[in-house]
């Protein structure tokens, strides 16, 4: 990379403070998009001042980095928060590791385990290594520019150094004489600096951003164009045979469960008391486990299909025939993981967990299918691009469906159709208004809007009030007035749609404020502000 020296830290330790300015003591809101925003922008404008244009490939990557970042301002959904920062984390990392050769979908697994090692490698050694080659020009004798970074960058470094020198020793001295320590608590109120460890903290860790961003963009400059698509990290070391056995015994034991359990997979209600089953036994028991069991056989088939000799067509098409049969039995256990969810979210309601498994199913189906399709076409190398997608399509789908939204829509709806169908509503739990105690801001609106409806029966009325008449007083207890960097959507959202209903919630009367908090509807019904949690 042959950057300006100096127009390179000056950017990178700009960041480094950026990083300080937009989130030191502030709450993640808008400034987790505008960070990331400004680290795309810079490196991108650094490695085409060298002529080096990100690949078309490593591009295409901008597109789900922009969107989930943008859905942490929009969505508070805590799973939805943190996966979203976690993927646009780990696809920035993609973008430096591919950004020359856009060979991100060529990676496998390995790829990308020792690709972020040498990623890390770089974020130690490479800024050392830029600072030592640009300390003389190639005809050995320095230029007007390394003239004046002779005298000003020993200055930067001195002064770096000296200060927590001078702050251990300045405390020590304090802690030895009073009258000293008044003065110096003087001296640095002159300066407004009598928050002074609390300042060199914050240096130090701007220090380190830079020079961490420093090597991503080194590495971004001088080893993103590396071709992977002949590398093979790990040869084929297990027979045909072996891997049959393995497959074969999976198969029997697959077969003979759906076997056993047909009647239970597709019987539904009817076969609910068989053996001594009741509703809740049969709709909750099994589905977490035969999610597992597929998820699991899709490691399995990944693994075997990695280290499997192969040495004759016959031994390929065996192989893959046999992982078609396995998927397609994992997937009929998908199916009835499905419906015992379906049995258990109408006889109790939507949660959170519920509402991640059945969006989870779904994108695990589609990935088990896909998996076998790259086995039989022959491009297994591409399955961890394939995997990447999978986990991409699970996060955007959570933050598209809005999940704490969604949760409140599916249980009034549920509740209402309990409350105008007895015969739906026999044998189930009633509407659960305190779990939405339990949801972010994101679900505020929807219960908002239920409340406002006219077709709302007046008994599942009262309760979205009371439980709009907690989070009210829940949220008017925090009294912190939130920077511009801390701005978030869900909670503009929010205070909007409880601006709405002020006069009808003020019918609401808080009991006690202790805890737990106790709200009384208009009726004269008494709601508990209990938080809870459960699956």
């Amino acid at each position: 990379m042959k950057a300006n020296p100096n127009r390179f830290w000056t950017t990178v330790i700009l960041l480094g403070w950026a990083f300080d300015f937009l989130f030191w003591e502030k709450p993640t809101g808008i400034n987790f998009a505008i960070y990331v925003a400004l680290c795309l922008l810079t490196g991108v404008f650094l490695l085409r001042a060298d002529g080096l244009r990100p690949a078309p490939g490593s591009s295409l990557l901008l597109i789900p980095i922009a969107f989930l970042a943008a859905m942490t301002f929009i969505r508070q959904e805590p799973l939805s928060v943190f996966l979203s920062v976690a993927a646009v984390l780990f696809l920035m990392g993609v973008f430096a590791l591919t950004y020359l050769s856009g060979q991100w979908t060529r990676y496998g697994l390995l790829d990308y385990f020792f690709g972020y090692l040498n990623l890390l490698g770089s974020i130690i050694a490479r800024p050392l290594g830029f600072v030592s080659e640009n300390r003389r020009p190639a005809s050995g004798q320095p230029s007007l520019g390394q003239k004046r970074n002779v005298h000003f960058w020993p200055v930067v470094r001195g002064i770096v150094i000296a200060l927590p020198v001078i702050a251990i020793f300045a405390s020590l001295l304090s802690s030895a004489d009073p009258i000293f320590a008044t003065r110096f608590e003087d001296f640095l109120a002159l300066f407004r600096i009598d928050n002074l460890p609390e300042y060199i903290f914050r240096l130090v860790y701007i220090l380190v951003f830079a020079y961490a961003l420093a090597g991503t963009f080194l590495h971004a400059a001088q080893k993103s164009d590396e071709n992977v698509e002949e590398k093979t990290r790990v040869s084929p070391f297990l027979g045909f045979t072996e891997s049959s056995i393995v497959l074969g015994s999976v198969l029997i034991l697959f077969i003979t469960f759906v076997v056993i359990q047909f009647q239970y997979f597709f019987g539904g209600q009817s076969n609910i008391h068989i053996e001594g089953y009741t509703f809740s036994e049969y709709a909750r028991k099994g589905f977490g486990e035969l999610v597992a069991v597929a998820f699991f056989s899709l490691l399995m088939l990944l693994g075997l299909g990695a280290i499997t000799r192969r040495e004759s067509e016959s031994q390929r098409r065996v192989f893959s025939g046999l992982g078609i049969v396995l998927v397609g039995l994992v997937i009929v256990m998908l199916v009835s993981a499905f419906q015992r969810l379906q049995l258990y979210e109408i006889a109790y309601g939507f949660s959170r967990l519920r509402a991640y498994t059945h969006v989870f199913m779904i994108w695990l189906a589609l990935l088990l299918v896909t998996v076998v399709g790259l086995e039989i076409t022959r491009r297994e190398r591409i399955a961890a691009c394939a995997m990447l997608i999978a986990a991409l399509g699970f996060i955007i789908s959570i933050n598209l469906i809005n999940v704490d939204s969604f949760i409140v829509k599916e249980n009034i709806q549920r509740e209402i159709r309990g409350v105008q169908d007895k015969a739906f509503a026999q044998g189930r739990a009633d509407l659960d208004a305190q779990y939405f105690l339990d949801l972010s801001d994101d679900a505020v609106p929807s219960l908002v809007n239920a409340y406002k409806s006219r077709s709302l029966p007046a008994s599942v009325k009262e309760k979205v009030g009371a439980s709009l008449a907690c989070i009210r007083y829940t949220r008017d207890l925090d009294k912190r007035k939130l920077p511009w960097q801390s701005f978030h959507f869900s909670r503009y959202f929010a205070d909007r749609a409880f601006a709405t209903v002020k006069k009808e919630l003020d019918a609401y009367k808080i009991l006690d404020k202790d805890l737990p908090v106790m709200v009384q509807t208009p009726s004269g019904e008494e709601f508990s502000c209990y938080q809870y949690y459960y699956d």
